[in-house]
């Protein structure tokens, strides 16, 4: 059992997860790229880059 493995493909099962959850609820998921980006992307398709600026979800 090699549980780097196992814990890379629960990291994507939970990524999985999250996109069927906001199609589900017409939202999106958030994440940070390898870059260090912080990312919206909508169920759509569209990536939106997260900036300071942006007001915090409520």
């Amino acid at each position: 059992m090699n549980q780097i493995k196992d814990l890379q493909k629960l990291i994507k099962l939970t990524g999985d997860r999250a996109k069927l959850d906001a199609k589900a609820n017409e939202t999106y998921i958030v994440y940070k790229t390898a870059e260090g980006q912080i990312i919206k992307e909508f169920n759509n398709g569209d990536v939106i880059p997260v900036t300071e600026q942006d007001p915090p979800h409520a």
